[in-house]
């Protein structure tokens, strides 16, 4: 029998039995989301979540004795938990956030990363304040932590609604809107990757949400979570004790000659939810 087009063999089947089954991982992910998860000049999928998946899977082939197949899966905001539900993929790693109304149709592991909603204005803007953005014209993405968190600051803020952050960042250059609103470390993604990028700049400096990144994944798996969970806090514990191939990861990303530098404040917080994850956890032995 088919729901929704999807066997009830599918839905009973849980995701570590799917995965050592067909020797697959199917990951949603984004390929605007920079630098977390995002489509390369080469056309690849790469980003800082794209490694994440990478060490999810490898944990997995230790746990599973076979070899894993990482397949990559292009979603926009507004269907990451839909396919999940579906059984379309197995999880998502792009940039999302936990939310109350997510997690009560979703799992979230624990967070990997730490942003806030800030927002994209032209260099002439006076926008910033809350009482600033009333009547303004504001890009969000449908269902994303960024539009909830712009109705809640200013509830009389005009919402302008895009398919992806690309239209958005036209629409602002165009003068289409006065602001669009994203995660502070994607705008500053964009931001840095533009030729102009000296006639925008992001505000407010305190950003209006915080929010953590972590991955989505049905619920009911928790051996596949303890594995998702156990292959990102190794990560994590092994950049913060040095390990060389950890750091490099996250200096690819977020590096002084990485896709996005961020400053020592932003590093500071970054190292900082890393070192909480890391202390909320039994310690990983090293080789492990």
């Amino acid at each position: 029998m088919l729901v929704g087009g999807i066997s009830q063999q599918a839905f009973a089947e849980t995701v570590m039995a799917k995965i050592k089954r067909t020797g697959v991982l199917t990951a949603g992910t984004s390929k605007d989301a920079i630098p977390f998860a995002y489509t390369d000049k080469k056309g690849q999928s790469a980003g800082y979540s794209v490694d994440m998946l990478v060490l999810i899977k490898e944990q997995l082939e230790k746990e599973l004795g076979r070899k894993i197949q990482l397949k990559l899966v292009n979603l926009p905001p507004e269907e990451r938990i839909p396919k999940i539900l579906q059984r379309q993929v197995d999880i998502v790693c792009d940039a999302s956030s936990f939310t109350w109304e997510r997690d009560k149709q979703v799992d979230f592991s624990v967070s990997y990363g730490v942003t806030g909603t800030q927002m994209l204005v032209k260099k002439e803007s006076n926008l910033g304040t809350a009482e600033s953005l009333l009547g303004k014209r504001i890009g969000v993405l449908s269902q994303t932590t960024n539009e909830r968190a712009i109705r809640r600051v200013q509830p009389k803020a005009k919402l302008v609604y895009f398919k992806n952050r690309k239209e958005g960042y036209i629409a602002l250059q165009q003068g289409k809107i006065d602001a669009f609103a994203s995660d502070g470390i994607l705008a500053e993604g964009w931001l840095q990757s533009e030729k102009n990028h000296d006639a925008f700049k992001i505000v407010p400096d305190r950003p209006f949400s915080r929010e953590g990144i972590a991955c989505m994944l049905p619920e009911n798996n928790s051996k596949f979570l303890n594995s998702v969970n156990y292959a990102l806090i190794a990560f994590m514990q092994g950049f913060i004790n040095g390990n060389s191939r950890n750091v490099a990861i996250f200096d690819r990303h977020f590096g002084a000659k990485g896709t996005v530098f961020l400053n020592q404040d932003l590093r500071d917080l970054a190292i900082e939810t890393m070192q909480l994850m890391i202390e909320s956890h039994e310690e990983i032995p090293a080789g492990k």
